[in-house]
């Protein structure tokens, strides 16, 4: 790049002054011609003048000018000293031509009696000016380029020296040194924004990786509990039989087993969830969805209010939807002390699912934590109830990738209430 910018930038500026001194050399060469025929040309008009007053005696009186008087055969009928012998051009417009390897310009004026009057004017130091800055032009010009080309070498080196170091510091970084960051220049310059924004990804991976560390212990952590479980009973029921009979230590493995089953299903479905691209699905009755868990709900002993469940159509997959619903009931059934509520309602382009309860609610501080993986603000009681805080995720993942949102605030009665946006059929 920095080899390619100051190519780039010497090619532009060498057209750029090789136009422009070509072009004033033209000029200049114009300019000095044309004050050189006026001077020739005033000079032949005096001389003219003076002819027809004095006769041919003013011309041979001449010293150091090239002046004769040509008949209209070509005679001549007079001549300054230093015209003496020569032949020389006539013409009705000037001229140049060499008089003893000297450039000299020629104009005629007419005079009487079919006379015609040459006057020569030596130019040869408009020829040594012009040929000067001819030669100060061709060692200027390389001059210029040269310190453009190390200029802009120098310029571009220094402004992407903080580029290198970005580079070898990015080089540096891998998965278990993400917490690294690239230096951010003082200069304020788009390096200086690409830095602060590498930084930013840098973040967000440092961010993911941990994420993805803690889901990764959790899970681990979670596993492992039915699985001791499982392993703590059988060694009991192998080393002391009479303590446990094979039924009971059936049960415990029917049990656990459903337990890491549905472990292993919910890190499943968030493992699909986050790859998964936001599709559009397909027309779902939400209101169905919730007046079925409702009927459930009311079948497990739990009072239920469903009379603000209206008609309303979303687009999405109808088993996760179907999954959404079922958790956000089953998580009020688990807090609620009595009364739950479900509402359903379409406005517009989008339709709302609201699931509330008069449990003790969530606090502020934690109503966005609650959503992420292997959060349990009631420890005791959720590992107590089956719970293993992938509900409220897969809730969030769900609603994210059906082209919705869920959001939690507190209900009409103290407790939670988890209201869930989609799109709406068209």
């Amino acid at each position: 790049m920095r080899a390619r910018t100051t190519l780039a930038a010497t090619v532009v500026v060498a057209v750029v002054l090789i136009v422009g001194a070509v072009g004033f050399f033209q000029v200049l060469r114009t300019s000095v011609s044309a004050a050189s025929e006026r001077a020739a040309t005033i000079r032949s008009e005096e001389l003219a003048d003076r002819v027809e007053e004095g006769g041919n005696g003013v011309v041979t009186a001449l010293d150091e000018e090239i002046v004769q008087i040509v008949a209209a055969d070509g005679r001549v009928v007079a001549a300054s000293e230093e015209a003496e012998g020569e032949i020389l051009p006539l013409s009705d417009d000037p001229g140049v031509a060499s008089i003893d390897d000297d450039p000299v310009l020629f104009v005629s004026e007419d005079l009487d009696d079919d006379l015609v009057l040459v006057v020569g004017v030596p130019i040869d130091d408009d020829t040594e000016t012009l040929g000067t800055v001819a030669l100060l032009l061709g060692i200027a010009v390389p001059l210029i380029l040269g310190l453009v080309a190390a200029t802009t070498w120098f310029v571009v080196g220094r402004a992407l020296r903080p580029v290198a170091r970005i580079q070898a510091q990015v080089a540096g970084i891998t998965a278990d040194r993400l917490d690294q960051r690239v230096p951010v220049p003082d200069s304020g310059d788009e390096i200086a924004a690409l830095a602060a924004t590498m930084n930013g990804m840098l973040d967000r991976l440092d961010a993911s990786a941990q994420a993805q560390r803690r889901f990764i212990s959790d899970a681990s952590h979670e596993l492992r509990s039915p699985l001791s479980t499982i392993r703590q009973h059988a060694e009991l029921a192998q080393t002391h039989p009479q303590a446990m009979s094979m039924a009971e230590l059936a049960d415990v493995v029917h049990e656990e087993g459903l337990r890491l089953q549905g472990l292993v299903d919910a890190l499943l479905l968030l493992a699909r969830l986050d790859e998964a691209p936001a599709t559009s699905g397909q027309p779902i009755d939400l209101d169905d969805l919730a007046l079925a868990e409702a009927v459930r709900l009311r079948a497990a002993g739990h009072q239920v209010d469903a009379a603000g469940v209206g008609a309303a159509r979303v687009q999405g997959d109808p088993r996760l939807l179907a999954q959404l619903v079922r958790n956000l009931a089953d998580n009020a059934a688990r807090h609620a002390r009595g009364r739950i509520a479900l509402s359903v309602e379409q406005r517009g382009s989008h339709a709302t699912l609201m699931v509330e309860d008069d449990g003790d609610g969530v606090p502020p501080a934690d109503r966005d934590r609650v959503f992420q993986r292997f959060v349990r603000l009631d420890e005791a009681r959720a590992r107590d109830d089956g719970g293993a805080g992938l509900g409220l995720a897969i809730v969030r993942g769900i609603a994210t990738s059906s082209r919705g949102d869920v959001t939690l605030d507190e209900s009409r009665w103290g407790g939670a209430r988890f209201t869930v946006t989609l799109p709406a059929a068209s």
